[in-house]
């Protein structure tokens, strides 16, 4: 069932035979955007404030932790990417790994979350959050993952904050 609804769901956002300016957008949002990450964190550090450098901390701790956890479940149950399947062009040179779940949309949803929490930093939160949702459309319509990876890594991240 699951695997249906991934499927009906990757073919309604992927974007085979497009515009190549629809890819180079896919490109940005699914490789650079995850930048945003280390400057946020980077920035809040240096800021000097307590608050926000206690808010980078717990996002980076969070991080590790929500990665780690990924790694484990990547060796426990290897789960193909689309272009493995042959459904998508590898247009990022990604790695044929597993793909459940995204450690970019991971990342990304994780430190969105722990910065949303905090009221003193939550519109850097609520940036990186904006941010992870179009990492994770990026991701799928270039074929290297599927819908449900980008659910698994918003629960991974959910469950690390």
């Amino acid at each position: 069932m699951f695997e249906k609804l991934n499927l009906a769901l990757f073919y309604a956002i992927h974007g085979s035979q497009q515009p190549a300016w629809r890819i180079v957008l896919g490109e940005l949002m699914a490789e650079w955007l995850i930048m945003l990450v280390p400057l946020t964190l980077v920035l809040l550090w240096m800021s000097g404030r307590d608050s926000w450098r206690l808010a980078a901390l717990r996002a980076l701790l969070a991080t590790v932790a929500a990665l780690v956890l990924n790694w484990v479940l990547g060796h426990l149950w290897f789960h193909p990417r689309p272009f493995m399947l042959g459904l998508a062009e590898n247009v990022l040179n990604h790695a044929p790994d597993s793909s459940f779940p995204s450690d970019h949309a991971t990342i990304m949803f994780t430190v969105a979350l722990v910065l949303l929490r905090d009221r003193a930093v939550r519109p850097f939160g609520v940036l990186i959050g904006i941010a992870a949702l179009a990492t994770a459309w990026g991701r799928v319509y270039l074929g290297v993952h599927w819908p449900l990876d980008m659910a698994g890594a918003a629960a991974m991240a959910a469950l690390m904050t």
